[in-house]
């Protein structure tokens, strides 16, 4: 039996460790695998699972991302009370914005009491994975469980950077850890870890009365995994795991939390393996995203007086709009409208909208973030000290070039 079901998706953080990509914009709304915006993978889950009353919480620069969902994700037939409604942050309840996840639901809980749904399910918007959450809220209406929360399987050293559901043998949560140094393992595989997913299906009821209580307390941060479920557990109420099931159709399961630098270029670096990691190419289980008109790609190879200009493009991936004219792209993703000049080389990096590579430049391991000009006979990634004098460079020495950056 289909249950009515209200979506919120939590569009709002300001991704402080993937600066200084999200100098100007929300996380979810960051560029992501050429065309896409990172919350397209979890609005085309919605889509893909047959959800269609969906509310985006957005508080934190989120011009970009409220643009993209209004031009892109206006699909849905209002006259069938099937919406993607953007809630921005109001002090509906109080002087203050969203202060936690689960005060982001709570100052938004008129939302249920005008809808009434049986169930509401709670997403982060800002994770890569495929997933059909009907399969998790038919386990959750199964089992009659208060809350269902969304697992996966992890290995124990990646712990310290994520939450950790503990649970019994029976599959019930018995507890959670914030980024802990030692773990809960799994029962019966002490080298794995669930990670919480930031997917949360609650009973109505439950969760109205959950958020009331939790607001009510002073000493709160407002936060589904460390203050909600703890709170829950007090009660004996009845919370269990859903352990993650992919629709990725790739063989190992694939999420990423892509909240660092680091992790946001690893995501990406994955799509443009030989047999990507991720796939984006299952016409079954599409990932749909807002493009703007650009003509095809285009790459110019000049003969004769100009010998060895040659445009040339190796496993990457290439978006409309661009031009490589007689340089060299390898290992790499440009974004629309990027232009590669004669002789320039490009190596491992990620190049955002509205780039401009002049001739002979040279760019290795780097993210150019949109409507940067690198200047003729610039080189970016090579001299990590002298990188680190003019942009930001990762832990594992991955330069990004912040949007709009002037370098003379």
């Amino acid at each position: 039996m289909r249950r009515k079901v209200l979506t919120f998706i939590m569009a709002g953080g300001k991704g402080e460790r993937l600066l200084p990509l999200t100098r100007d914009r929300t996380k979810p709304a960051v560029p992501f695998g050429g065309i896409y915006r990172i919350i397209d993978f979890t609005l085309s889950n919605c889509i893909n699972s047959g959800l269609r009353r969906i509310y985006v919480l957005t508080q934190y620069k989120s011009a970009s991302l409220q643009r993209h969902i209004r031009l892109g994700w206006n699909i849905l037939p209002s006259e069938l009370e099937q919406f993607i409604e953007l809630l921005p942050a109001q002090q509906r309840v109080g002087d203050s914005w969203y202060l936690g996840t689960a005060d982001a639901i709570y100052q938004n809980l008129y939302t249920l009491e005008m809808d009434q749904p049986d169930e509401v399910l709670i997403l982060a918007g800002d994770h890569v994975y495929k997933m059909n959450y009907y399969t998790l809220i038919d386990f959750h209406w199964q089992a009659e469980a208060d809350l269902t929360v969304g697992v996966v399987e992890m290995d124990k050293d990646k712990a310290a950077h994520l939450g950790v559901v503990e649970v019994d043998n029976l599959g019930r949560v018995v507890g959670f850890q914030e980024k802990p140094a030692k773990p809960k393992t799994i029962p019966g595989n002490p080298d794995k870890i669930y990670a919480s997913m930031g997917i949360y299906v609650f009973k109505h009821p439950v969760l109205e009365e959950e958020l009331q209580e939790d607001a009510k307390k002073g000493n709160s941060s407002h936060d589904f995994g460390k203050d909600i479920i703890p709170q829950m557990l007090k009660k004996s109420l009845k919370i269990v795991a859903f352990n993650f099931i992919d629709e990725n159709k790739t063989g190992a399961r694939y999420w990423r939390d892509i909240g660092t630098i680091d992790a946001y270029y690893e995501a990406n670096m994955d799509l443009i393996r030989v047999d990507p990691i991720f796939n984006l190419y299952d016409r079954d289980w599409p990932i749909r995203t807002y493009e703007e008109q650009f003509p095809p790609a285009k790459t110019v190879f000049s003969g004769g007086e100009i010998a060895g200009r040659i445009g040339l493009v190796l496993d990457s991936l290439v978006s409309g709009g661009c031009v490589i004219s007689g340089g060299k792209v390898q290992r790499s993703i440009l974004s629309p409208n990027v232009r590669i000049h004669s002789y320039s080389e490009i190596y491992d990096s990620i190049l955002m909208e509205g780039v401009n590579v002049s001739r002979y430049a040279k760019i290795k391991k780097a993210i150019i973030d949109k409507d940067v000009d690198i200047p003729q006979g610039m080189v970016i990634g090579y001299d990590l000290e002298e990188d680190k004098k003019r942009f930001f460079v990762s832990e594992s020495g991955i330069v990004v070039v912040a949007k709009g950056t002037e370098i003379k």
